[in-house]
C-alpha cells in the first residue's frame, strides 16, 4: 500500500472519530449551572475545547487506522469471508 493512500485511508479514519468522540464529554450551561447568553441553543456546549477533541479524536482514529493496518498485512479478515454462498 502505497503512503498516499494510507494517509487517506486515516484522513477517514480521523473524520469518522469526530463523530464517534463529539458527543462524549459535553455539559450544557444547565448542566455546568451557569447563566446561559440570551439566543443560546439549549444544548450548546458550555466550555468547548476543539484542542482536546482534536486530540481525543486523533488517539481514537490512530488506534483504528493501526487495526485497519494490522488486518491490512496480517488478513485476518478478508472478503471472502463475507460471501454467503456459491455463486
Amino acid at each position: 500500500m502505497r503512503w498516499t493512500s494510507m494517509l487517506a485511508i486515516y484522513f477517514l479514519f480521523w473524520a469518522l472519530s469526530v463523530f464517534l468522540v463529539l458527543p462524549f464529554g459535553v455539559r450544557t450551561h444547565e448542566e455546568a449551572g451557569v447563566t446561559r447568553v440570551p439566543g443560546q441553543a439549549d444544548s450548546a456546549p458550555h466550555d468547548f475545547r476543539p484542542w482536546r477533541i482534536a486530540a481525543r479524536v486523533t488517539i481514537v482514529a490512530t488506534v483504528l487506522f493501526a487495526l485497519f493496518l494490522l488486518n491490512y498485512f496480517a488478513g485476518w479478515i478478508s472478503p471472502e469471508m463475507f460471501v454467503i454462498g456459491n455463486v
